[in-house]
């Protein structure tokens, strides 16, 4: 099969699995893998979610979350509180130790990101724009 008979799902698929792979690879010096990775940055940008929240955010399951959530904290990237209100739910934050892990991480896959969209030149805010609206798009 020549890469024109590709269906589009299938490259989505493919290109999902390099990037998995490629940044699997510049995070391990780090002791990171792409998962974690996710889950780390996205407690940059968020305030003290929970972890209904952080799958949210993420695209990932709750239980996935759940799972990493104590995986990280048992390593001391992350800690986790019950809420004050609804005990029921749970808080993540970066602790001290994952803030100078993710932070160096997040330069790593930032300039993966740049090599990885470079063919793409000026239409890279177009192509960000498109994937997004693919997202937006319910399958269920």
């Amino acid at each position: 099969m020549s890469s024109a008979e590709f269906t589009v799902g299938h490259l989505v698929w493919r290109l999902a699995m390099k990037w998995r792979t490629a940044v699997d690879r510049a995070l391990a010096p780090l002791g990171l893998t792409h998962a974690q990775y996710v889950v780390l940055s996205s407690l940059l940008a968020l305030d003290r979610p929970s972890q209904r929240e952080l799958a949210d955010h993420t695209g990932l399951e709750a239980l996935y979350v759940s799972k990493l959530a104590r995986s990280l904290e048992a390593s001391g990237f992350i800690s986790r509180a019950r809420d004050s209100t609804d005990t029921r739910t749970v808080r993540l934050e970066l602790t001290p130790h994952g803030r100078s892990t993710v932070e160096p991480a997040v330069a790593v896959v930032r300039a993966l990101l740049y090599q990885l969209t470079a063919p793409l030149g000026d239409r890279s805010s177009a192509f960000s724009r498109d994937l997004t609206a693919l997202l937006a798009v319910p399958l269920s």
